[in-house]
């Protein structure tokens, strides 16, 4: 099996892709259909991976000409592997951010058994990446039902090449992913391996009624969860979330702040208060309780700053909204546990905000994501809820 120049042996290939299989059914908690099976062993995913991939939360590259073994051992991790840093340009080590990656192949296939694809049914996905999803998809469906939609020209030839070798007859669309793909549709499951804040008009548009879209889920709180909807014959959709996946948010609705760039001013005089809220309760590892704010408060973002240069505060939350109108800060001072220092300013009491949404999701039972649903409106507007859509989440500014 022999790619970008590279061959590895056989028996290696087959050795670390029956380990991943095994990891792939350990975390799903059963086998995978034996269609999907099938799949997995029909399209290998090392045949799908550029020859540099990134790795690690330092982003070690990783190249398969001068580290074969390593670069292989990578491709058949249960886990995802960066395959493009800022966009595609150059970058220091110190400066990569990841821009496309391949994901975990345990995500992969629950995200395929959460589509339920039916013979003879046709898809979208958007984001092309590696092009691997697809290849999968058209194992299964077979030549002509998969169509693959791709934004950044580089991926989406490199995607396209792949494909076509495969020969499976996957058709690749280079272009903007929120516009679904012209006139094809109406496709009977659409699927997105970009997050979205919200889901575009034209994907429901393009998918018959009675057809799935399932896309990753975020908000400018937290990106997580999986959101599989279900289209109406009124240009609207409803669905619930599952808690799985953290997916890179779609290029279109990138939110670029900095602190001190974009939100902070010299001239901004905050007024201080008290709390005790812990900030570490809304922002730290209890995802549903993130979860909850983030769908209470869908304008509003959080990034923690570690180790301020401020006299006695081990870390700072900063929040603010993202027009960055408004901020907040909230220290972390190492000293007590029952009351933190609080720093707002602008037209929005942004920390009140954040105590209300933990307040209700706490008197509502701590809710996980899989009790939380969005309807779409067929004007687009969207309203989250909790077990019902009768049942509608306060969104508060």
């Amino acid at each position: 099996m022999e790619a970008n120049g590279v061959e590895e042996r056989a028996d290696d290939v087959t050795a670390l892709a029956a380990g991943l299989l095994d990891s792939v059914n350990e975390s799903l908690g059963a086998p995978m259909a034996p269609v999907w099976e099938a799949a997995f062993r029909g399209v290998p995913r090392h045949t799908f991976l550029p020859g540099t991939v990134w790795v690690g939360e330092d982003l070690v590259e990783c190249d398969r000409e001068a580290a074969p073994v390593d670069w292989l051992r990578h491709a058949y991790a249960d886990t995802a592997v960066v395959t493009q840093v800022n966009d595609g340009g150059t970058a220091a080590p110190g400066e990569r951010w990841a821009s496309s990656s391949a994901s975990a192949p345990s995500i992969v296939f629950r995200m395929l058994d959460l589509l339920d694809v039916r013979p003879g049914h046709r898809v979208l996905e958007i984001g092309t990446g590696t092009g691997w999803n697809a290849a999968l998809l058209a194992h299964r469906l077979g030549p002509g039902r998969v169509t693959t939609v791709e934004v950044d020209p580089a991926l989406a030839a490199r995607a396209a090449a792949r494909l076509e070798d495969a020969g499976l007859g996957v058709r690749t669309v280079r272009g903007d992913g929120a516009r679904g793909a012209g006139a094809e549709g109406p496709y009977d499951r659409t699927v997105a391996t970009c997050s979205v804040r919200s889901v575009p008009p034209a994907w429901i548009e393009g998918t018959r009624p009675g057809g799935i879209v399932l896309v990753p889920w975020e908000s400018p709180w937290l990106c997580y969860g999986l959101l599989r909807l279900t289209v109406d014959g009124y240009g609207g959709a409803s669905g619930s979330f599952s808690p799985y996946s953290a997916f890179m948010l779609m290029r279109g609705q990138r939110t670029d702040l900095r602190i001190y760039r974009d939100v902070v001013r010299d001239h901004h005089v905050p007024q201080e208060s008290a709390t005790r809220l812990a900030p570490g309760a809304v922002a730290g590892g209890d995802w549903a309780a993130q979860f909850a704010i983030g769908l209470q408060l869908p304008g509003v973002w959080r990034t923690w700053h570690e180790n301020p240069d401020v006299k006695g505060v081990a870390s700072r939350l900063w929040l603010a909204t993202t027009d960055a109108a408004s901020w907040a800060a909230v220290d972390l001072d190492g000293r007590t546990t029952d009351r933190f220092t609080v720093w707002e300013h602008g037209p929005r009491r942004l920390w009140a905000s954040v105590e209300a949404a933990h307040g209700w999701w706490r008197e509502s039972g701590r809710p996980g994501p899989e009790r939380f649903g969005l309807t779409i409106a067929p004007d687009g507007r969207h309203t989250p809820w909790l077990d019902t859509p009768d049942n509608p989440v306060p969104v508060r500014g």
